[in-house]
């Protein structure tokens, strides 16, 4: 299949402080990146600064500026996680130095794939110099992914080689891979600001999906419900917004004090925040010890940074230059998604040691020897990606969303779907309601768990009709979400393994029997509740004086012999029926009600009249307008 040309591109700059990468920008754009008065007044980039540039040929592309200083390299991570082209900067007055070789480390570790240098200054040495120059740089890329790329010769102070470089960019953009625009949208944010008469206004590089104005958003891992209000796109107002584009959204009903840097925005019930992410790690050959078991250590993602403890699973420890397995333990949620790249660096002193892939962002706790850990793993990172769901739904405590399992598996989510129909065919998988599957090991496992909790529940309550639906949810189910719990029902009962309401679940041929003395006991109640009518005592009375235990009353209650109107109120049926029909009877002849009519209408007290139009409300047979009421429908 052919490369589609990517429509969406974001190129990055990187090198040493003072090499001029700002000043180049400016003379790309037109546009000067450092906003801040501190970098004003120093003449140093100190934070992450953003451009648009029109491409030869008409190509708007968005450019981070990132700082050189290694003090805020925290800044220049930030905003290299999201680029697509690298534009390393090497004043040729200088040449390679420290951070020119600590950034071109994070490109490496990063997986960038193309990109070009610019050398600047060039106005300030000589021709034999600049030979020397471009010579060492070219040794210091050897083996890196900008060994074959081209060394454009520039001076952002004269304008000299800047048409050639555009013109370079130009040619690697065409080249470049499109980002997927289809999926869930992900905005990590870089900046969060307020804007008089707007409001709230976050930007940054969206990094997947496309993004629509009146989109509902979630913001993580605050869990932040709002709107994308308006959006622009590398400066101009857009209706949407798609992946590999500088977007900057305003946001309804949202403070400014509420977001921060390394906030990520997403569609509600993508990615959950979670402290403990599985990650595959290369260690850079220069790191200068190993990776230990417990260190504490600093983890950027996305425009995060996340500082943790290590657990490093399968060995004690991961040299410099090694790979390994590894769970990284934060001391704050972290939002990531399979698949995203990610930089870790020293705690203390500060310093780039290695990088890797997140294979799993929301795993269970893991001993750093379980060999069952590791085989998991490395199904995650080079397994196939039916194997991969199949894990997934293996792993899960029941059954799984899709739109969930495909953004843990790193999938798009119609790959996902196409998978998932494999396995439903090929692999005994169930599909549930509310477009969830299900393992079959993990069902049988569930099945079994809710039908013994059911069988012990029948032998212990005879008189009751079945367990309580949120009873079973917490004693079988080890607290499955309700949503995944009622779609698991919901399977079983298709299935005739049980048999469940709304709020009460049994098994097939349950029935609930009174012993002869139990029924005298409940026809001696429930005769109470006929001739008391609609002014009948409270349940605690009748537990208390005829009976002597809830089980009876509570066997009345299951069975609709009487009606709960209140806490502590119960009507029997009969007397509870007649109510409706006057009330019906009256409103379709009269349109309206008030409390003090009705009572006069049924003939009972304040007492019952309220809590009896209440219920009526609560089944939507009437609607209260002010202080009447009204049937619904009329």
């Amino acid at each position: 299949m052919p490369q589609q040309v990517a429509q969406h591109i974001i190129i990055g700059t990187a090198g040493h402080v003072d090499h001029g990468k700002t000043t180049l920008i400016k003379a790309l754009t037109g546009t000067d990146t450092d906003r801040l008065k501190e970098e004003k007044e120093r003449g140093m980039t100190i934070d992450l600064g953003f451009a648009s540039l029109t491409l030869p040929g008409g190509r708007k592309v968005g450019i981070v500026d990132v700082p050189g200083h290694e003090r805020f390299l925290k800044n220049m991570l930030a905003g290299a996680t999201g680029i697509d082209l690298a534009l390393m900067v090497v004043a040729a007055d200088e040449g390679v130095m420290p951070q020119t070789q600590e950034h071109l480390e994070i490109l490496e570790l990063l997986e960038a794939r193309n990109g070009l240098v610019a050398l600047t200054k060039c106005d300030v040495v000589d021709e034999e110099w600049l030979g020397l120059v471009e010579e060492d740089v070219r040794k210091a890329l050897k083996g890196t992914f900008l060994a074959d790329a081209p060394v454009v010769r520039v001076s952002g102070v004269t304008g000299a080689g800047v048409n050639e470089l555009a013109e370079a960019l130009a040619k690697l953009v065409e080249e470049a891979e499109e980002r997927s625009s289809s999926g869930p949208f992900r905005l990590p944010v870089d900046r969060v600001f307020t804007l008089t008469g707007f409001g709230t206004v976050v930007t940054g590089t969206l990094v997947s999906g496309t993004v629509r104005v009146g989109d509902p958003v979630v913001i993580l891992p605050q869990e932040i419900q709002s709107r994308a209000r308006q959006i622009q796109v590398h400066g101009e107002k857009a209706d949407e917004a798609r992946a590999g584009t500088r977007v900057a959204m305003n946001l309804a009903g949202v403070e400014v004090a509420d977001l921060e840097r390394g906030s990520v925005i997403v569609p509600p019930g993508y990615l959950r925040p979670s402290r403990r992410i599985d990650i595959f790690i290369r260690m850079l050959p220069s790191a200068p010890k190993p990776l230990k078991h417990r260190v504490r250590v600093r983890l950027h993602t996305g425009t995060a940074e996340h500082i943790g403890r290590v657990t490093v699973l399968g060995s004690a420890d991961i040299p410099p230059g090694g790979r390994g397995y590894v769970q990284f333990s934060s001391e704050t949620p972290v939002v990531a998604a399979r698949g995203d790249r990610f930089i870790v660096r020293s705690y203390s002193p500060m310093r780039t040691i290695g990088g890797g892939t997140v294979l799993d962002p929301t795993p269970e706790r893991h001993r750093s020897g379980d060999s069952r850990v590791i085989e998991a793993l490395e199904t995650r990172r080079n397994g196939e990606p039916k194997d991969l769901l199949e894990e997934i739904m293996l792993k899960s405590p029941g059954p799984v969303a899709i739109r969930d399992a495909a953004a843990r598996a790193g999938l798009p989510e119609k790959e996902a779907r196409e998978h998932f129909e494999e396995l439903l065919k090929n692999a005994g998988a169930f599909a549930l309601e509310g477009d969830r599957v299900i393992h079959p090991a993990v069902m049988a496992a569930l099945t079994g768990r809710i039908v013994t909790a059911l069988e012990d529940h029948h032998a212990s309550n005879p008189l009751r009709s079945g367990m309580p639906r949120e009873d079973l949810r917490t004693a079988a189910t080890r607290g499955l979400d309700q949503r995944a719990f009622g779609a698991l029902l919901a399977e079983m009962e298709r299935l005739g393994q049980l048999i469940a309401s709304d709020n009460m679940v049994r098994l097939p041929g349950h029935e609930a029997r009174l012993s002869e003395k139990e029924r005298k006991v409940a026809e001696t109640i429930e005769e109470s509740f006929i001739k008391a009518g609609l002014n009948a005592p409270s349940s605690e009375q009748n537990i208390d004086t005829a009976v002597g235990t809830s089980d009876i009353f509570q066997y009345l209650v299951e069975t609709g012999k009487l009606v709960k109107i209140a806490e502590g109120m119960y009507l029997h049926r009969e007397a509870v029926e007649q109510a409706e029909a006057a009330l019906r009877k009256h409103l379709k002849e009269g349109g309206r009600i008030t409390v003090s009519a009705f009572r006069d209408l049924i003939g009972s007290s304040r007492k019952y009249v309220v809590p009896l139009l209440e219920y009526f409300d609560s089944k939507r047979i009437t609607r209260r307008v002010g202080d009447e009421r009204i049937l619904i429908g009329s």
